[in-house]
């Protein structure tokens, strides 16, 4: 069974599987068991020793009960089946006769065993029994009732096999058992009948516990004193399992082997405290005593665990050998993820390990008996040379259908030298010492690379002796002969001979030792071999430059610390080296080499995220990775080198990375699913500096379809780093951080509070202070707060440890008290934590067993589900609107005075500007409730509460819920600004088309797909629009759709709005009556719904799309409907909303129809507005249209104004398209105004940096206006290899058409761009430039002629026209469309044009002078 879970599960699940499905069976046995008299002695694995205690006179009825209750538990297994498809069954063995008990231990833990003729007899009898099987012992076939059993006899055995019972026909069984239970003291009768044990009712004895306790592990003690509840005393966890077994001279005696076990017991118990290992049980084998220890306990994590284990495997396999009567010792040891928990019954169990790894363990020690052994993951993750191992032949082992290699562990005994990543494990600063070798390599140079271990600490001068070693060429030297010679060779100009045994020991050599060295104190020879080394190093620095490179500085002796510190103020040598934060405080000399005035000191930092994403693009050799793997890898690692390696190396084993060759974006055929799948690819600074990157590298890695990052387990390696610190923790904080983990990588100290079992406020903040202390965790005040600091990882940077000291001495332990209740307190006032690295949150997640977490996720998901909704600011009520269908926002009616139907445009522009005048003054002086207190909270809901209340719901399994929050969170998105409209804003009309005509026809509503379904359509669609007209001016009032069908309505008003600014894009003349149909249809569905502000929205789109057609009769007529509607609004926060979104909308129409005052005057008023209502996202959006109303009128000084606010804003909320839209701008005002408000480089490092920003990339339009602007300033440099890079990126981005302003204003710059290219075309007499010429009036034309494009646009439109037809020599139409272009500035009062098209009038006129010149002469 093991085995099975063990090799068909994913994620090392496997444990917890078998481990469900034993507990449900042995619970069974135990009952049966407990309910038959009998009680547990033992537990092992899937096996269990079960006890009668009785007098000799009752044995023959007792073996009759337990007969019944073998043949019940055989009954248990015939009528179940196991989920998993495995036939379960029991093979029991009885036996009958006396047992010894062996009670063994040292001070502080005890163990028992049971031996005896009847335990030998009771284990040859299960080993007899095959599936289904009652096997009695010789001895029990002997004593019992043979008359009321059936048998079949055994070939060449004694022990039979039962059958079945065949009782008399008068026969009792419940009167007989009652009888034999009255001479069974412990069994439950009376008032305790209804007990399985007595032992539970035991009433509090303290003498009794305390000796009870030293039966039960410290590490459970330290659990059960910290009142853990039994629930989360069981996790996955990956550890070292060791299995002893001692076989014995003479077994069958117990005195002999009592005393043998408790030797050898006591001698593991000193060796595996001294690593944090623990005794899990003792049990006698049919094959001798066998002991189970397990590194790696919850709680007893340490590092190099799998070296500790085979460190003590050895110890113990070498004092057993030498204790007198235990013949042979075997040793198994494994490493991996095994179910640490309980086994057994609520009322009979016990703490264990279960898994394949338990398993192999075992197998190895009894399949290579006399060694000690290990599996291959405890070879290659003890980082020992492979000189200490022997791979050994495979065996195939009982239940184990692969194990792998199989090495017998030779020993210990050598010097190990390990080179150890440097510092805060995995920061890299092993990698830097090799590169600097490397570098540090050139003439005169040499240099002497050396790595230090824990071992090299505790050894005196270990570091010099190493170093000058490596001077001296000694390392080279293959015997001690050689190395004699050459040190005579080397010193005997500095050093009298009978001085040459100095030597002896620090180089082993075997000089004669004088009688002058021989009366020398060790002090004395000391200083005798420094002033020699200083000596020697004197001598060569002289021929050539030393550099010492030390890896794992931390590891220096005391006295090396001492020479080196002599060494730098008197030999020109240089030393670098890493080294780890010390535990404690360095020595003096230590501290004297840090604080030396020519020591620079540098504290390493994590990598930025760019710079991880070159090292996988290098290490991969690819040109780029999936967004995806980038941020996982990013996340994941924490910017840390190490952790990166060993995240791609686990996606490696998955065979999750699939590498493929580059596509042109030309040649993919766009479609939903590759709609997403965009590249992250190096920096341009690296791609030029980076050794050994292929620039032309073809190939970009990509994921499997089928995968999800975010579910994979985390390499083994990196929980092991989790592991060692969660141990390290106090039980309680242990608990804290597991119970985080189901929270989540961010959660907030309420949700915390909420899950954590019996916990008060005061200790869990008290308990978070020091986790933020310990950088488990970190707290922010805000989101924003969080924003920022997941944007940069911390920096490496220098110390000056001339004026810092290195640690806090003993007198400051008050601060640190001080220190902790500031924390504390900062705790309090920040509500969001989190983890300061995902693996930690992982790992810890990973502990909790599948029931547990389902438990957890359930309270999360209560919790959260009370606040899924929108902030107090909007209102509260669903992103999605009427989403749950319970929530009425209707608005209640007020009276304020109305305005009759307006006569003209004038005194509608007039009366509107004052009625926005007086709803700003209203909200500046209402003392009503009608502008929000605070800003809107909704982004901060969406990330702290609703998105992972959806993971909580898709880890219960609750994916309809799930998907009902996950809709929100799209929703809640879409409000925000942030990403929303995918396929619309990134221009993807075919598949945006495609998918709102999908959403209609879920949504009951059928948009028309021919040409005689969209006439009859338009014809009942007119009919209901003047239904509903008239219905409306007569004021009759029917009953409001119910909350269904609004929440219908609302999705289908969203779906048109879009369908027909769609189909206004296209050129063919059919398409607009596609286009007017999804209008009004936006409409009927708004007035149908009864919604305020849907009707308003749905009056200005309707006005819109006439005012882009070109009929200005309906578009007057829609926008005068809706501002009527909104005189008619009451006077609360959702009104004043409204009335803020018409100002801001018809701002924007204005500037697009070309109305640039109106536009001024209307987007001053929506700003103000805005900010009264703390809308930021909104508030950005009018101040980017107002800047580019302001900038076309020239009025400066305003413009820098709004600019400042745009800015301020932007920095303030993070708001990217803001400030894209800004350097917009100033790129324009550069351009065409002729001053600098922001540097040009400032703006082209803003492009570098965020052009692959997922917004920006999703609002394409805006990456179009960036490009074509800096293609722009290129050509005008005429530095065209940088016009033709940025004007290629710009060309990627034209097909994706919007119907939007910034498309065409964008698509403008382009075009001008490529009108300037022609000039220098037509000056390099190019054969193609008249056809490129034609080509761009052609576009330009097309331009101009899509409904989409705004009469604002054309003035720029008809100056290219006519600078193109100036270039070309079309003196005609140059000329007229100039006089167009002139008439069209003069209207809408665009003064930067006008500016710019009279410079080219006069060009013109110019060239036509000349022109005529040329011709007449």
């Amino acid at each position: 069974m093991t085995e099975k879970f063990s090799t068909a599960m994913y994620m090392d699940r496997g444990a917890e599987q078998l481990v469900e499905i034993l507990n449900h069976y042995i619970s069974a046995i135990v009952e049966k068991v407990l309910i038959f008299g009998g009680d547990i002695l033992k537990f092992a694995g899937d096996a269990l020793l079960a006890l009668w205690k009785v007098e000799r006179r009752q044995l023959k009825n007792i073996i009759t009960v337990v007969i019944k209750c073998s043949l019940e538990i055989h009954g248990l297994f015939e009528t179940q089946e196991s989920e998993e498809d495995l036939d379960v069954r029991v093979k029991i063995g009885l036996a009958a006769g006396h047992i010894t008990m062996l009670v063994f231990g040292d001070e502080s833990r005890n163990y028992f065993l049971v031996t005896g003729q009847a335990v030998d007899d009771v284990r040859l009898a299960q080993n007899m029994a095959q599936m289904n099987d009652v096997i009695l012992s010789p001895n029990c076939w002997q004593l019992c009732d043979r008359s009321m059993i059936e048998i079949e006899r055994i070939p060449d055995q004694r022990a039979v096999k039962v059958n079945f019972l065949k009782p008399p026909s008068t026969f009792n069984f419940d009167e007989f058992f009652t009888k034999c239970m009255t001479f069974m003291d412990y069994y439950p009768s009376g008032n305790h009948k209804n007990l399985l044990r007595l032992a539970c009712m035991l009433e509090s004895d303290p003498e009794l516990e305390l000796s009870l306790q030293k039966y039960v592990m410290e590490s459970i003690l330290k659990q059960i004193d910290d009142k853990q509840l039994r629930g989360y005393l069981s996790e996955l966890r990956p550890v070292t399992i060791m299995f002893v077994n001692l076989m014995f001279k003479d077994q069958d005696k117990a005195e002999v082997i009592g005393s043998a076990i408790q030797d050898a017991c006591v001698h593991i118990n000193s060796v595996l405290r001294v690593f944090r290992g623990q005794i899990n049980k003792v049990f006698m084998f049919d094959k001798g005593c066998s002991f189970l220890c397990v590194f790696g306990f919850p709680g007893e994590k340490a590092p190099d665990e799998v070296t500790h284990a085979l460190e003590s495997a050895v110890d113990i396999f070498d004092f057993c050998s030498q204790v007198h009567k235990i013949h042979t010792v075997s040793i198994g040891v494994a490493s991996g993820i095994v179910f640490c928990g309980i086994v057994g019954h609520s009322v009979r169990h016990e703490y264990t390990v279960i898994g394949q790894k338990v398993n192999i363990a075992a197998r190895m020690m009894m399949y290579y008996p006399g060694i000690v052994t290990c599996d291959s993951v405890t070879y290659n993750g003890s980082n020992l040379p492979a000189y200490f191992f022997k791979e050994l032949p495979k065996k195939v082992m009982k239940g184990v259908a692969d194990s792998g290699p199989v090495y017998q562990c030779l020993g210990l005994n050598e010097k190990v030298r390990v080179l150890m990543y440097e510092g805060l494990s995995g920061y890299g600063k092993s990698q830097i010492l090799v590169e600097i070798e490397y570098l540090a390599q050139g003439e005169n140079h040499r240099t002497i690379a050396i790595g230090l271990t824990k071992i090299s600490f505790h050894q005196n001068f270990n570091t010099i002796q190493i170093l000058m070693a490596n001077v001296l060429g000694l390392d080279t030297c293959k015997h001690y002969k050689e190395r004699q010679t050459n040190l005579q060779n080397k010193v005997k100009a500095l050093l009298d001979e009978k001085f040459h045994c100095l030597l002896n020991d620090i180089f082993h050599v075997q000089f004669p030792i004088s009688r002058e060295v021989s009366k020398m104190s060790t002090s004395r020879k000391q200083k005798q071999l420094e002033a020699l080394f200083m000596k020697i190093l004197e001598r060569t620095v002289k021929e050539e430059r030393i550099i010492f490179i030390i890896d794992e500085g931390q590891f220096i002796d005391p006295a090396s610390w001492a020479f080196m510190e002599k060494l730098i103020r008197s030999v020109p040598v240089f030393i670098i080296m890493s080294l780890s934060p010390f535990i404690d405080i360095p020595c003096a000399a230590a501290s004297a080499i840090m604080k030396n005035r020519n020591t620079t000191y540098v504290t390493l930092g994590a990598m930025q995220p760019k710079d991880i994403r070159n090292k996988v693009c290098l290490d991969l050799n690819v040109r780029g990775i999936p967004k995806e793997l980038d941020t996982y890898l990013v996340e994941g690692s924490c910017g840390i080198p190490f952790y990166c390696e060993e995240l791609l190396k686990n996606l490696d084993h998955h065979r999750v990375l699939v590498f493929q060759a580059v596509e042109s974006e030309e040649k993919i055929n766009v479609t939903w699913n590759n709609l997403f799948r965009n590249f992250a690819m190096p920096t341009e600074e690296f791609k030029m500096l980076a050794f050994g990157y292929n620039k032309g590298n073809e190939e970009v890695c990509n994921l499997t379809s089928d995968v999800r990052l975010k579910n994979l387990s985390p390499p083994a390696s990196l929980k092991e780093i989790s592991l060692v610190q969660l141990d390290s923790m106090s039980l309680s904080h242990q608990m804290l951080v597991r119970c985080a983990a189901i929270t989540g990588l961010t959660f907030t100290t309420e949700l915390l509070f909420e899950i954590l079992p019996c916990w008060n406020m005061k200790v869990m903040i008290n308990a978070l202070a020091t986790l933020v202390e310990s950088n488990v965790f970190d707290c922010f005040r805000n989101r924003k707060e969080l924003q920022v600091a997941l944007k940069q990882n911390a920096t490496s940077f220098e110390v000056n440890y001339r004026s810092l000291s290195l640690r806090p001495t003993e007198g400051m332990a008050l601060g640190e008290e001080e220190e902790l209740r500031e924390l504390e307190s900062e705790v309090i006032e920040c509500h969001i934590i989190r983890f300061c690295r995902p693996m930690m949150q992982k790992t810890a997640y990973e502990l909790w067993l599948k029931d547990q977490k389902k438990a957890m996720h359930l309270k999360c998901a209560r919790f959260l589900e009370e606040n899924a909704h929108r902030c107090d600011h909007c209102r509260s009520g669903d992103f999605v609107p009427f989403h749950h269908f319970t929530v009425d926002i209707r608005l209640n009616t007020l009276d304020l005075d109305t305005i009759r139907k307006m006569a003209s445009f004038e005194e509608v522009r007039e009366k509107i500007l004052t009625f926005f005048d007086i709803v700003i003054t209203r909200m500046r002086t209402s003392e009503e409730d009608i502008t929000p207190l605070e800003n809107c909270q909704c982004e901060e809901i969406v990330e702290i509460v609703i998105i992972p209340l959806a993971h909580h719901f898709l880890a219960l399994g609750e994916n309809n819920k799930a998907l009902y929050y996950f809709l929100e969170i799209a929703s809640a998105y879409l409000i925000l600004g942030d990403n929303y409209m995918v396929c619309f804003n990134m221009g993807q009309m075919v598949i945006a088309k495609k998918m709102l005509r999908k959403a209609l026809k879920l949504l009951n509503r059928i948009f028309p797909y021919n040409l005689i379904s969209l006439f009859l359509q338009t014809h009942v669609e007119k009919n209901r629009h003047f239904h509903y007209i008239n219905k409306n001016q007569q004021a009759q009032e029917s009953s409001p759709p119910g909350k269904k069908r609004l929440a219908q309505l609302y999705q289908q008003t969203t779906c048109f709005s879009l369908l027909w600014q769609i189909y206004s894009l296209n050129y063919f003349f059919h398409y607009k009556y596609y286009s007017h149909l999804a209008a009004m249809m936006q409409v009927n569905t708004a007035l149908e719904t009864q919604d305020d502000f849907q009707i308003i929205k749905a009056y200005l789109d309707y006005s819109l799309h006439h005012h882009l057609a070109g009929y200005q009769g309906t578009w007057f007529k829609y926008e005068i409907m809706a501002i009527e509607h909104i005189f008619n609004l009451p006077e609360k926060r959702k009104s004043i909303e409204i009335v803020t979104y018409v100002a801001h909308a018809l701002s924007y129409i204005k500037l697009l129809m070309g109305d640039l005052d109106l536009a001024i005057d209307l987007g001053s008023r929506a700003h103000k507005m805005w900010a009264l209502l703390q809308n930021p996202s909104k508030h950005c959006l009018v101040l980017c249209w107002l800047s580019k109303s302001l900038f076309l009128k020239n009025r400066y000084k305003q413009l820098i104004q709004v600019l400042g606010w745009l800015w301020d804003l932007s920095v303030a909320e993070e708001h990217i398209f803001s400030k894209a839209f800004f350097y917009f701008i100033c790129l324009d005002i550069m351009l065409y105004s002729g001053f600098v408000y922001r540097t040009f480089e400032e703006c082209l490092e803003f492009v570098y940096q965020n052009e692959d920003n997922r917004i920006l990339k999703f609002q394409s339009g805006i990456l179009l206006g960036l490009y074509s602007c800096v293609a722009i300033w290129y050509a005008r440099l005429q530095e065209w290899d940088n016009f033709q890079v940025f004007s290629n990126r710009a060309k990627s981005l034209v097909s994706r058409r919007t119907p939007t302003a910034l498309y065409c204003v964008s698509i403008c710059r382009y075009m001008e761009g490529q009108v300037l290219y022609l000039q220098k075309q037509i000056e390099e007499q190019s054969e193609n430039a008249q056809d490129i010429g034609v080509d761009i009036l052609k576009n330009l034309e097309s331009l101009m002629a899509q409904n989409t494009t705004g009469p604002v646009f054309y003035p720029r439109l008809y100056h290219l026209m006519a600078y193109v037809c100036i270039l070309m020599g079309d003196g005609q139409n140059c000329n007229l469309f100039l006089s167009t272009a002139l008439q069209l500035c003069e209207t809408q009062g665009n003064v930067l044009e006008k500016c710019w098209l009279n410079m080219s009038k006069e060009a013109s006129s110019i060239v036509k002078n000349i022109t005529e010149k040329v011709d007449s002469g």
